[in-house]
C-alpha cells in the first residue's frame, strides 16, 4: 500500500528557486504532488470525522479513551487511502496552485 505521510495542520511548501530547464524539475513536481495529496488526505480526514462522531461505542470494548484514539487514527487512514486512490480532485487543484505560486515567485507570469 502506498504510504502518504500527513503534515502538521498547516502545510508549508517552500517556494523553489528557478532551476535550469529539466534540472530537478521532475523532482520538484513530484514533491508538489505529494504535498497536494497530503493536503487532500488531511482535508478528507476532517470531513469524515463527523460521520463517525455519533456512532455508539457499546459492545465488547465499551468505548473509552482508547477507542476514541483508535477511531481518530482510523479516520486519518481513511482520508489517506481515499486521497492516494485518486481522491475527490482537490489534490490536482492544490498542485496546480502550488505550481503557479512557485512560477510566479520565480519571476514567471501565469
Amino acid at each position: 500500500m502506498n504510504s502518504v505521510s500527513l503534515p502538521a495542520a498547516a502545510v508549508k511548501v517552500p517556494v523553489a528557486a528557478p532551476t535550469p530547464a529539466g534540472e530537478n524539475g521532475t523532482a520538484q513536481r513530484k514533491a508538489l504532488q505529494r504535498q497536494a495529496v497530503s493536503f487532500e488526505a488531511v482535508y478528507l480526514g476532517e470531513m469524515l470525522k463527523p460521520m463517525f462522531d455519533g456512532l455508539a461505542t457499546d459492545g465488547p470494548f465499551s468505548g473509552g479513551f482508547g477507542e476514541d484514539v483508535w477511531r481518530s487514527l482510523q479516520v486519518q487512514e481513511f482520508g489517506k487511502a481515499i486521497a492516494a486512490s485518486g481522491g475527490i480532485g482537490l489534490a490536482a487543484a492544490v498542485h496546480d496552485e502550488l505550481l503557479a505560486a512557485q512560477e510566479t515567485g520565480a519571476g514567471r507570469t501565469r
